[in-house]
Order: C-alpha cells, then structure tokens, then sequence
C-alpha cells in the first residue's frame, strides 16, 4: 500500500505546474502584462515580455502616478455601429468558419479584442443595401396607428448577427438610432430630408416604442436610443431628418419620454448624436427640467469640433451621462500610424478623458470597395474589411486602436485618477475593472522613444515606448500593494 505522502506529491507537483502555466498566460505575481502596437504595424496588439513590479523610489520626473482611489465615470463598453451593410456582408460573405472566427476575433475577449457596446440603425443609414423604415407606406399615404409596422428586414440578417455577437459576449449592450422617421410622418414625405410633423409627434412616440419591443421579442435588448442621427445635417442622397435642440426636448417631455414610462421601457434616452462642435444643442435640452428628468445622457461624434467639448456639457450635468456614437476611418487617409494615433487621441484616451462610458467608431465592417452604400460616405473605412469575392477579412487600424481598450477594459470598469496626459508626448488613462486589475492605456505622440514610468501605491515600472506606438499594461490588483 503507498503511503499517504506518495499519493499527494504527484497531484501536488501537477497542481504546481498548472499555477505555473496559469501565471505565466496571465500575468504572475508581481509582473505587469503588456501589449504593443507600433506604427510601422511590425507588432500588432502584441503581447510582449511582462514587466517587474519594484518597489517605488519616488515618482520622479514625468511619472505617471496612479490613484485607484479616485475615480470617475463607470464604462460599459467599447465598440461600433452594425450597420445594415456591415451585417449582411457578414450574414453573406462569408461561410460559417469564417464567420464564426470573425466575430471571435471582434467580440471575445480571449480570442479578439471583445468589443462591448455597438450602435445599430433603426432602419436604413446611408451604408444599407436598401432604403427602409419600419413602417413604409406609399407617397401619400399614412399610417399613424401604426398597422404596418414590422421589423422582417432586420429578422433576415441583422438580429441573427447581434443574437450571435451577445452568445459570444453576454456583457455587449446595443444603442439604436434611426437616421429619418418613415416619410409619412415628415414634411417632406420621405426619408429624404424634411423635419418631423408635429401630427406626427405621438406615432414616433408609439414607433419607438414597438421598436424597442420589437427587437426585445428577438432576444435583443436596447441599452439606450438615441432620437435622431445628425439632427442638425441633412443628407440630399440618403436617409436623415432635421431636428432642432426645442423640438428634441417637446419630444421628449410630451411624448417619448411618457410612452417609455407607460409601457415600462426601461431603454435609456440618449439626445444630440452628433457633433463635438455643437454642445449648446444638448445643453438646450438638459436646461429643460420637464425633459432632463427623461434624459440619460448626450452622445457624441467626431467629425467636426474638439474632443474637450463634451466636459462642457459634463460640468453643467455631472450626474449625466457621456456616449462617443461616431467616428469614421476612410480611404482619405491609409497611413496606419497617422490613423492609430488620432483614434488613441481623440477617441480612447481623448473621449474617455471627457467623461465619455462608450466610445465606438462607425461601420463595424465594409467590402473592399467601401461599401454597399446607398449614398453619402464612399470611401468610408470599417473596423474590418470583407471581401465580397473571396471572404477575406482585412483587419484596419481601428481594430487595434479599440482593441487596446476593449480587450482589457471590461464593463462595468471605473476609469481612475492618472494624472496629465501630456499632449505630444505620453498621452494615457488609467481604468480599475471590476475584479480589481488595473490598465493603463497610453500612446506615445512623440517622434521619438520615451520612457513611461508608472507609479501605484508602493510599486513601480518603466517601459520604452516607440515613436508613435500604443500599448496597454495590465497588473492585477494585489500585486500593486
């Protein structure tokens, strides 16, 4: 018979080198995991060598000095839109393999960068395969009781994507906009241009409402709505709706508001959607106290204004909320480094910084020609790229711009006090997720190496960025004590 001890030395050493495996793909004790990406794209969110934790021995000069105790706004989540373009081309384009090994690499955390938030139109945007509504109905003709309305559009491609993308990560949340109403409720009797009619004021009430429930039914929540995409741009050549700053706040107070609370709808009401160069227009409707009692928060794009905007609204309502909706890439400019660094700027660091808990760029995925689009934007990049022909997936920049947060941000993170982000030089936020770990994203702006040195509590590290290089550090949260 063994003895006792013979038995439990072989399961003890097996216990010891599954720990010392385990330690060594996640970080050990005492050791801060990082990931690389270099602007001449020779390391790819690359994870490199792990870093010692030391003892600190003061700051020193241009150290980052992390306050975990300090934080600001809670993150839910990093991410895109799933245009109807970028679901079909997915729905498709591709086979299963593919598929499935695209939408790994988009949405899990292990296997890709586990993108947690993404923006859906409510009906056609300018990048679809087909103008739509949810209620289309011939010129002329209304329906204000709403007896037409139906989502089978979306049941084809679209719900069966998102149903797909939540198996893989339970944790995403969706935000829907529609970019017009159905032409009948407008001036202009189509979902081209024209403003909504006051008549019409109750059926988008009542159509937002069978929306939200109608995507619900499919297993497809709405973390939050916006009312209108772009209220203040309206395209000549594809869907979108005019709707000033007095209107939005009507709609809410007298009409959208009341019927989520009627029927329970427990979707956020998100205003503006659109630029950083127009703050006054949600600040209008905040200002409203019979419609701020309705409002979540204002979204935001980029494509006109500074970032540093949205802490105007931030400063007058710090118990609101702060969305990033929408920044486009595109064949205006291809170069790699340029791109990753405006994105880590204005977007991960820059929109983070100002108060922002989402933050997603535009299509989640185009074809190699841009598209399909119904108009608008033609040369628009996605996160990824789709072959049409062969099903080839390109990987653009923004899917290492977000993937250096999104990886390793997760939902329900607090970003944390770090200090200056010095403009030019070593621009970073600082994040304490949920289970206690830590991430320091950061970004050297500078034309040349610099070191970052990190300071937490009692410990420290020093990393040599390269010129125009983003990289993430993670450490768990014992081992900065």
């Amino acid at each position: 018979m063994k003895s006792f001890s013979a038995i439990l030395l072989p399961a003890l050493l097996v216990t010891l080198l599954t720990a010392a495996c385990s330690s060594g793909n996640s970080g050990g004790q005492g050791e801060v995991q990082v990931w690389l990406t270099t602007k001449d794209q020779s390391k790819l969110l690359h994870q490199e060598e792990g870093l010692k934790l030391t003892k600190a021995k003061g700051t020193g000069e241009n150290a980052i000095s992390i306050d975990e105790q300090t934080v600001y706004q809670q993150m839910v989540g990093f991410g895109a839109s799933l245009t109807d373009s970028s679901a079909w081309l997915i729905a498709n384009k591709l086979n299963d393999e593919q598929r499935q090994e695209l939408m790994n690499k988009l949405f899990d955390h292990e296997a890709g960068i586990g993108l947690s938030y993404m923006r859906v139109p409510l009906g056609a945007s300018d990048f679809a395969v087909k103008s739509y509504t949810f209620d289309d109905m011939p010129p002329g003709q209304s329906d204000p009781e709403l007896k037409n309305f139906s989502i089978d559009h979306d049941k084809e491609y679209i719900i069966p994507t998102l149903l797909q993308a939540l198996a893989i990560n339970p944790d995403l949340k969706l935000m829907g906009s529609p970019w017009s109403a159905p032409g009948w409720m407008k001036t202009s009797d189509s979902v081209i241009g024209g403003s909504l009619k006051p008549e019409a004021y109750e059926p988008f009430a009542n159509y937002f409402v069978k929306m939200v429930q109608a995507y619900e039914a499919e297993g497809v929540p709405f973390d939050a709505i916006t009312l209108q995409n772009e209220p203040h741009y309206t395209p000549e050549d594809y869907p979108g709706m005019r709707m000033d700053p007095l209107q939005q706040a009507e709609l809410i107070k007298k009409y959208i508001g009341p019927a989520f609370e009627k029927n329970d709808i427990k979707s956020k009401i998100v205003v503006w959607d659109h630029n950083w160069d127009e703050p006054y227009y949600p600040l209008t409707i905040l200002n409203d106290p019979d419609a701020l009692k309705y409002v979540d928060g204002t979204a935001f794009h980029g494509y006109a204004g500074e970032v540093g905007n949205q802490a105007q609204v931030h400063d007058a309502y710090p118990d609101k909320n702060l969305y990033f909706t929408e920044s486009s890439g595109g064949a205006w400019s291809t170069d790699f480094g340029g791109n990753l660094k405006w994105d880590m700027e204005n977007l991960i660091i820059g929109a983070t910084r100002n108060w922002s808990k989402v933050v997603l760029k535009w299509n989640l995925a185009l074809d190699e020609n841009y598209g399909p689009t119904i108009g608008g934007c033609k040369d628009c990049m996605g996160v990824v790229a789709i072959n049409q022909g062969s099903g080839e997936v390109t990987f653009n920049s923004e899917y290492y711009s977000f993937g250096h947060a999104s990886k390793f941000v997760k939902s329900g993170a607090y970003r944390i006090e770090s200090g200056e982000s010095v403009s030019g030089e070593i621009e970073q936020v600082a994040f304490k997720n949920p289970d206690g770990s830590i991430v320091l994203v950061a970004l050297n702006a500078a034309d040349a190496e610099r070191e970052l040195k990190v300071k937490l509590g009692g410990k420290s590290f020093a990393y040599a960025m390269p010129a125009g290089a983003a990289a993430t550090f993670v450490w768990p949260e014992t081992d900065s004590k």
